[in-house]
């Protein structure tokens, strides 16, 4: 156990290479239903899907030809695609927010626009594609830097989905009182991260309780995601194909178990002693 902890350690920025090819591959699946309710009425709706799958798969194609991030392929493909990335996340905003916020400069615009925060899901995948080649996250394998700037990165994430938890249930006043609970969940992972991030030394007591948090995460995420889909199925009729794109947005929930993949990742960086050390009553969080 101990020897596969410290292989993922020092394959960590490999293991970020891969979650952010995987997130890339996966939007386009996202963006397909998405753009699908009105059957991409704007040529421009294609545009992160065929970036998606092309970035994906190139970025994927690299990988498995045994490159790693600062192999010279990869370095210019990932800088390339990273900066593209940024741009179709900052555009995609934008184009979301001209929909209804734009027209009328109200705060019911902001809720009934289209998801004006989910395209920044490419600006942060592009951010960190640029990140990983740029030095910023190339310190050595022990360095507890590496692990705190992905988790920051992963806080704010979760901030975005508190965002997006507010907006989206606030179209139904949040009839059901299962709407609230990505919105503690994310405030939870935001505040928790933010400790875990900021601390020079997080302790033991801290790190085991961002793991635990993490976890919430993936249950919160995978629980949206049923519950979505469930509710998208009831009213169409029972067609769980026309729930995907017409029904609750079932992918949305799984961004909680997406981000606590990413937060899980920077956590490998963590010293061996503060990720492994048992938390006891007298644990102190300092």
């Amino acid at each position: 156990m101990n020897l596969t902890f410290a292989s993922l350690r020092r394959r960590r920025r490999l293991l970020l290479e891969v979650f952010l090819a995987g997130n890339l591959l996966f939007l386009a699946v996202d963006i397909f239903f998405a753009h699908s309710v009105n059957s991409f009425r704007e040529p421009l709706e294609w545009l992160p899907l065929w970036f998606s799958l092309a970035g994906g798969l190139v970025l994927f194609g690299l990988l498995g030809s045994g490159r790693g991030p600062d192999a010279p392929a990869m370095r210019w493909a990932g800088g390339v695609i990273g900066a593209l990335s940024v741009g179709v996340g900052v555009w995609g905003t934008i184009l979301h927010l001209e929909s209804a916020f734009f027209r009328r400069f109200a705060l019911d615009g902001l809720v009934y626009a289209a998801p004006f925060v989910a395209p920044l899901a490419y600006a942060g995948i592009g951010f960190l594609l640029l990140v990983n080649r740029a030095g910023l996250f190339r310190e050595a394998a022990d360095d507890l830097g590496w692990g705190q700037r992905v988790t920051l990165f992963a806080a704010g994430g979760f901030a975005g989905n508190f965002v997006l938890s507010l907006l989206d249930h606030e179209q139904n006043g949040f009839s059901f009182w299962t709407e609230w609970i990505p919105v503690a969940a994310a405030a939870l992972a935001v505040s928790n991260l933010l400790l875990l991030g900021l601390r020079r030394t997080p302790a033991p007591g801290l790190v085991r309780l961002a793991v635990l948090t993490l976890l919430l995460q993936v249950g919160v995420g995978l629980l949206g995601f049923w519950l979505h889909l469930d509710a998208g199925i009831s009213a169409l009729g029972g067609r769980p194909l026309g729930a995907f794109a017409r029904g609750a947005p079932p992918f949305a929930p799984l961004l909680f178990a997406d981000l606590a993949i990413l937060a899980g990742i920077g956590l490998l960086a963590l010293p061996a002693s503060a990720a492994s050390q048992p938390v006891g009553p007298s644990a102190e969080l300092r």
